[in-house]
């Protein structure tokens, strides 16, 4: 393995389309049709076990992770979200990518499966259930983004085989600074943790310092 991973010398930034909300699940975003964003994993030999889709509207923004390959069950440990399987994202509305302290329009959150709320599959249903949502604090920030709009965040999950699919809302007035018009882009990071099948990254991984320097993300643009 290369002392500096493949991922950490370029930047990447990422098309996203502007996706009406579900008519059936509202407020989820509609993303059936929406590609995954790139696997980036094998620039660096990395085994990809999650995809992610994207998409975003005046309202907020939309997230869909499938994981696939698992054998054991979902993993959720009710005191520290961040232990269980599921998803972080870290995103700023500003996209300052030469900082290396978060400033208050940088924001962090966690998501994760609830498989106790799935109930029965049904040909309409799937076996859809609320999942968890939580905004946290970022490390060392300059900056501490609000978070007393923290409780409109949606997340359902489902299962699938070999896996799980979680959706995602993150409505606009959970995000400092959200105005597509005069900031098109937004810097960008996700994890993806599992019990079972280990860790998954955007880019880089653990032996940097991704989860408070914002420096090492990339960029979403929001396209029309």
């Amino acid at each position: 393995m290369p002392v500096v991973p493949h991922r950490f010398l370029f930047r990447f930034s990422f098309p996203v389309r502007e996706v009406e909300q579900s008519g059936a699940q509202q407020p989820f975003l509609d993303l059936d049709k929406i590609a995954p964003l790139p696997d980036l994993g094998g620039l660096d030999a990395a085994v990809s076990f999650a995809a992610l889709r994207a998409g975003w509207n005046e309202a907020g923004l939309g997230f869909r992770l499938t994981v696939s390959g698992k054998k054991m069950p979902v993993f959720v440990d009710a005191s520290d979200p961040t232990e269980s399987d599921g998803l972080q994202l870290w995103i700023d509305t500003r996209n300052t990518q030469s900082i290396h302290r978060a400033s208050r329009f940088c924001h962090r959150f966690v998501f994760w499966p609830n498989p106790d709320k799935w109930g029965k599959a049904t040909s309409k249903g799937g076996g859809v259930g609320v999942a968890g949502a939580q905004q946290l604090v970022i490390a060392l920030a300059k900056e501490d983004a609000p978070m007393s709009r923290a409780a409109l965040l949606r997340a359902v999950s489902r299962p699938i085989a070999g896996g799980y699919e979680l959706d995602v809302w993150i409505p606009a007035e959970c995000l400092q600074g959200y105005d597509r018009e005069s900031n098109p882009v937004l810097g960008f990071y996700y994890a993806v943790r599992d019990a079972e099948l280990g860790e998954q990254f955007l880019t880089v991984g653990r032996e940097f310092p991704f989860d408070h320097d914002p420096s090492l993300w990339s960029t979403l643009e929001l396209t029309k």
